[in-house]
């Protein structure tokens, strides 16, 4: 038997050793189905002190590591390359709630857990972990960190590195580092969390995470709220951050054509304004305090922008299910835009007051270059991130279309270039962003980030080929 075989089945058993082709494909392949891999092994360790073991012998082989969490990303950063010669390392049954301590407002939690888990284990105890994104059923919060995700509450939140209070990581000698201390405050040196934390599984493999909690909401007010026009989106944007005493959880812009994406892929899905305007937002506020009436200071914010002539109609949800049909709004315009062809897609950011500019800017640039071209610009307005996607021209072949994807990403990246803004706001570099990560940063950053993962991982072990 292969040597560096016999080893992970030593440590982790035959059963969570998987080297058969067939009990692999579900981790070789990423979750758009964009990138297909091969690996030497799928090892699934039960324990940090497993982990350990797993890098020690790889290093020993001289065997490259993917790791991987739910295998929900969009960049293709958990996907082995097509060599067979990597360890996949799968987080997945490293899956505990090692502590909650509702005082302390945090929880330390194991890399493998489902973040739909997370978000009830703190609900159980009375509390909220704010991280929200479409893929929570099954994504892992070890790949949350490891590519520092976004979704639906960076507003209020912060990113899944400004919701780390501490990490437990497994170096590439196989050391561990541990601090899960759950301190707010600690001033003695580098901040080691926040190396690790969007690093991409590239410097070490995150075992647990320290995470904070928040009290837990006692009301929310939703609201679909029609633009007057897209540049009226950040002063709507700082009105409702004022009027509802920063209590605003989410501001998601919504284009014409996604929402009738939406209506024509879910029918019986009712839209809520008595007509659809180019640009509408989709407004949540939240609060744990029972002293606040959110439900009126949503409607008197509200009521002053129409006023003002910010907005043209608005609609707050007056009951929980009224709330959800209006999130369901966007649910479905994700699930439209699938449905309707292939998609080439950008994951961008910039400062907040220049998005209307950027969005206006973007879609000429890539209309000028390709007339036919139907444009998907949507996501989340308030915190800058804007979902910017290509949808397959009408009539046009698949592969032909996809072909396209690096003149695209050209026209588009360097509008947001302009900006001053991100390539990748929430969904990471991985493989999809790699070539443009290095021709976009600038070369002193770049040339810091190949020298820290020298340092720490000097025969490039560690998920090679993504990122750096």
């Amino acid at each position: 038997m292969d040597p560096l075989i016999a080893g992970l089945q030593a440590i982790v058993g035959p059963r969570y050793c998987l080297t058969e082709p067939e009990a692999q494909t579900p981790f070789v392949t990423d979750w758009r189905g964009l990138y297909h891999g091969k690996a030497r092994a799928v090892a699934l360790p039960g324990s940090t002190a497993e982990v350990q073991a797993i890098v020690r012998l790889a290093r020993q082989h001289h065997a490259p590591i993917v790791p991987q969490g739910g295998n929900t990303g969009l960049a293709g950063g958990a996907t082995p390359d097509v060599s067979g010669k990597a360890i996949l390392l799968s987080l997945k049954r490293l899956n505990h709630v090692r502590a909650i301590d509702p005082l302390n407002n945090s929880m330390v939690a194991e890399a493998g857990c489902i973040l739909a888990n997370l978000q009830q284990a703190a609900s159980e105890a009375d509390r909220l972990f704010p991280l929200s994104l479409s893929a929570e059923g099954t994504c892992q919060i070890g790949g949350n960190l490891a590519t520092n995700a976004g979704g639906l509450n960076v507003l209020r939140f912060g990113s899944a590195r400004d919701l780390c209070l501490g990490l437990e990581v497994v170096l590439p000698d196989g050391e561990l580092v541990s601090n899960l201390s759950a301190l707010r405050k600690d001033n003695t040196g580098y901040d080691l969390r926040h190396l690790f934390a969007g690093s991409e599984g590239t410097l070490g493999i995150i075992t647990a995470a320290a995470l904070k909690l928040f009290p837990k909401p006692v009301a929310r007010a939703t609201a679909m709220v029609a633009l007057s026009a897209l540049e009226i989106a950040p002063v709507l944007l700082a009105r409702c951050r004022a009027g509802l005493a920063d209590q605003l959880v989410s501001f998601e812009l919504l284009p014409r054509f996604g929402i009738e994406l939406a209506q024509k892929f879910s029918p019986g899905l009712a839209w809520p304004l008595e007509s659809l305007a180019d640009w509408s937002v989709l407004i949540e506020a939240n609060t744990s305090s029972t002293a606040f009436d959110i439900h009126s200071a949503m409607e008197q914010c509200l009521g002053a922008a129409l006023e003002a002539g910010e907005i043209t109609d608005a609609a707050v949800a007056s009951s929980e299910a009224q709330s959800l049909a209006m999130w369901r709004q966007r649910e479905a315009l994700l699930e439209g835009q699938i449905k309707i062809g292939a998609g080439i897609k950008h994951d961008v950011s910039v400062p907040v007051a220049q998005v209307p500019a950027f969005i206006k800017q973007g879609i000429a640039a890539v209309v000028d270059a390709w007339p036919q071209a139907r444009m998907l610009a949507f996501g989340h307005i308030g915190d800058g991130n804007i979902h910017f996607n290509l949808i397959q021209f009408e009539a046009e072949d698949k592969e032909r279309f996809i072909a396209r994807t690096e003149a695209v990403n050209t026209v588009v990246h360097d509008v947001v270039q302009r900006f001053g803004g991100s390539i990748s706001a929430e969904h990471g570099i991985g493989q999809l962003r790699r070539n443009e990560l290095h021709h976009r940063k600038p070369a002193a950053e770049l040339d810091l980030m190949r020298r820290i993962k020298r340092l720490i991982d000097p025969d490039d072990l560690m998920n090679p080929g993504k990122l750096v």
